[in-house]
């Protein structure tokens, strides 16, 4: 018998819900591309695929010093809150864009949570960071 990983845990810090309007507004984008030219609908369309699969098997989790990336019970990345000299979410009525900047090096990813939740861990555990 060989034990399981352990998958994100809730009691551990706050993990951010799956949020699919981005991907499905790429592929609604990619669908109305149709119009103009067909393989620049089918590569909007298939981006907009990968992006809601890997919104469904990704999950953000804050915990007490971290943000964390998780894959199914797999740590892919940790990112330290005092390595973060500044975050922002663009277009703050519809955030479609994240953006943090560490001490060694940037990162943008698309918005594949539930921005209200993000923003409120993100104020919570970054920005009383020196």
């Amino acid at each position: 018998m060989t034990a399981e990983a352990p998958l994100p845990n809730p009691s551990q810090g706050v993990i951010l819900a799956p949020s699919p309007w981005l991907p499905l507004a790429v592929v609604g984008l990619g669908l109305a591309s149709l119009l103009l030219n067909l393989w620049l609908s089918l590569v909007v369309s298939l981006f907009g695929l990968f992006l809601l699969i890997q919104s469904q098997i990704l999950r953000l989790q804050f915990s007490a010093d971290a943000l964390l990336v998780w894959r199914g019970s797999t740590v892919l990345r940790r990112f330290p809150y005092s390595e973060w000299l500044s975050w922002t979410l663009f277009w703050p009525v519809l955030p479609v864009l994240f953006y943090f900047r560490e001490q060694r090096s940037i990162h943008f990813l698309p918005v594949l949570f539930d921005p209200n939740t993000l923003r409120e861990q993100l104020n919570l555990h970054v920005s009383a960071q020196p």
